[in-house]
């Protein structure tokens, strides 16, 4: 089935032409399904991009999803254009009475500031605390992960000397877990991250459970055993050459970045990288999309928290 988005997204087009089955609101609404209903708390400076790697994603799934994107974030952006954010974007007082099946939060480039020194600090945490409530799961990517951590289980700021930026071989826990079924034993998935996740930390301040982790890059995937919420400490939605675009930027800005890790080939960066993570990334968001959104999910949504009926 298809995702539910607005007419008007740039996303509809770009998806279209890679032979996604996009359905704008105006068809969907002749249907008489049930959509998904899937909250987008997209904290990337490059939004557009960044719904297209998500939507992909999330289309790759047998269920009909409707999409709403969510910015907590008032500042001008230098990214994305206003009249984007304005037309396709809600505020969180727009949506706060409402209940969604799922929640996804994206990373944000915010490796190296101090949790207090981020600007949407108070509005993340009000979110995260306000999806308790409100959501039948919650996906937290990369940065979100630390910020998640922290604000739900304490957890403090774990920073890397230097930037883990790659793609990375993993190896699966639970051969048996609802989120990895049908992954390989192990498999790859790109990082680009200062944010430290060492396995021993989920291991023995969490009861969430590890399900799959990595001597390279820590801990990578895990959740808590409720469903309600999941953990991704990668970007398995990544285009082929996103890593690329970060490595060049930096090295243009004077950084002096190392090269990614086992992903341009040869080790070259004059040379095409390919992407070798898609099959699990798709696999990832339609185990977290069945088991620990669908399954589980009321089929009226107000039953979440009966006060709201």
């Amino acid at each position: 089935m298809p995702i539910r988005v607005p007419d008007e997204l740039p996303a509809v087009n770009f998806l279209r032409q890679e032979n996604v089955f996009v359905m704008t609101s105006s068809r969907a609404s002749v249907q008489e399904i049930r959509p998904l209903k899937v909250l987008i708390l997209n904290l990337m400076p490059k939004k557009i991009e960044t719904e297209n790697q998500f939507l992909r994603l999330l289309s790759n799934s047998s269920l009909q999803l409707d999409i709403q994107l969510l910015r907590i974030d008032s500042r001008e952006s230098r990214n994305t254009p206003a009249e984007h954010l304005n037309n396709f974007y809600c505020n969180f007082e727009d949506i706060q009475d409402q209940n969604f099946d799922g929640l996804i939060v994206t990373g944000a480039p915010l490796g190296l500031v101090e949790f207090d020194d981020v600007a949407y600090w108070p509005q993340i945490t009000r979110v995260l605390e306000w999806a308790k409530d409100h959501v039948t799961s919650t996906l937290c990517v990369c940065w979100a992960v630390q910020a998640a951590l922290n604000i739900l289980y304490g957890i403090p700021k774990q920073t890397l000397a230097t930037k883990l930026s790659g793609v990375y071989e993993h190896q699966i826990l639970h051969p048996h877990a609802l989120l990895t079924r049908g992954f390989d034993d192990s498999f790859l998935a790109p990082h680009s991250r200062y944010a430290a996740f060492p396995s021993a930390i989920i291991r023995e301040h969490t009861d969430l459970e590890l399900l799959a982790e990595s001597d390279a890059t820590g801990a990578y995937l895990f959740a808590s055993r409720d469903k309600r919420i999941a953990f991704v400490t990668g970007h398995p939605e990544y285009d082929a050459g996103t890593l690329a675009s970060e490595f060049f930027r930096d090295r243009e800005a004077g950084l002096n970045p190392l090269v990614p890790e086992n992903y341009f080939p040869n080790d070259d960066p004059t040379r095409t990288p390919r992407a070798t993570w898609r099959s699990h990334g798709n696999l990832l968001f339609s185990n977290w999309l069945n088991y620990y959104v669908y399954q589980i999910t009321p089929y009226d949504l107000r039953h979440m928290n009966p006060t709201l009926e």
